[in-house]
């Protein structure tokens, strides 16, 4: 499953180069730039890591962190503090205020990802697998490669994004509002029929002849990866 990140920053170049480096490793990246707004959006969803810089409007970074070691549903929420802070002093706060990793501004992005992988890697093993496979489909993350049946599927970055998503949960129906946050994120502005344009090209390239369709429409719901054809395929 491709992990999801909040990144709560309010240095718009740092957040910037964030998403940049964080969407390119295949992560799922939304930003917040208020931490009373970072409480708000864990409260409506957990994602999977945190960065979370210390000094930010309206609630700090150091506040937040301890607001969410205090909640049964983030108390496990692998954080990483950004901060420009370097004395030890305050690296032993951060840490005993409960966040996980502490990285100082200005930090090496390569080093970072790294930190980010680690965590997740003890947190979160499931996200780390480059390769899903379902029925006669196979992604690759790693080379954001598609085949079925052994024929690769040529397919444009929202198409492939798409169906990376679909597929972490076989069976389950996403609603267009939910794959637009999934898939292109709550910070763009976009129709929900956008949704429909690219399922539809989506369904044309992974389907030939009489194959099976691997997407189930949902009529009044939305739109599902189709865990019959995965069972089937797959016996």
């Amino acid at each position: 499953m491709t992990a999801r990140i909040l990144v709560v920053e309010d240095e718009e170049p740092i957040t910037v180069l964030l998403r940049y480096n964080l969407e390119a490793e295949g992560y799922r990246v939304e930003t917040v730039m208020r931490g009373d707004e970072a409480e708000v959006r864990l409260r409506e969803a957990v994602p999977d890591l945190v960065l979370l810089d210390w000094m930010l409007p309206g609630l700090s970074g150091i506040e937040l962190c301890r607001r969410i070691r205090l909640r049964a549903e983030t108390e496990r929420l692998p954080v990483i503090m950004l901060t420009a802070r370097g004395e030890e002093g305050e690296r032993v706060r951060g840490l005993a205020t409960g966040a996980d990793d502490y990285v100082v501004k200005p930090f090496s992005v390569p080093e970072l990802l790294a930190r980010v992988r680690a965590l997740l890697r003890r947190a979160k093993p499931e996200h780390l697998s480059s390769l899903l496979k379902s029925g006669d489909i196979e992604l690759d993350r790693e080379t954001r490669r598609v085949h079925r049946a052994g024929r690769e599927i040529s397919l444009g970055p929202t198409e492939f994004r798409l169906l990376e998503f679909l597929m972490q949960s076989p069976g389950r129906v996403y609603t267009r509002e939910q794959l637009l946050d999934g898939v292109w994120g709550r910070d763009v502005y976009i129709d929900e029929r956008t949704v429909d344009v690219h399922i539809g090209r989506l369904r044309k390239a992974v389907k030939r002849g009489r194959e099976a369709d691997p997407i189930r429409t949902v009529r009044g719901s939305g739109y599902s990866f189709n865990e019959r054809f995965a069972g089937s395929a797959a016996a």
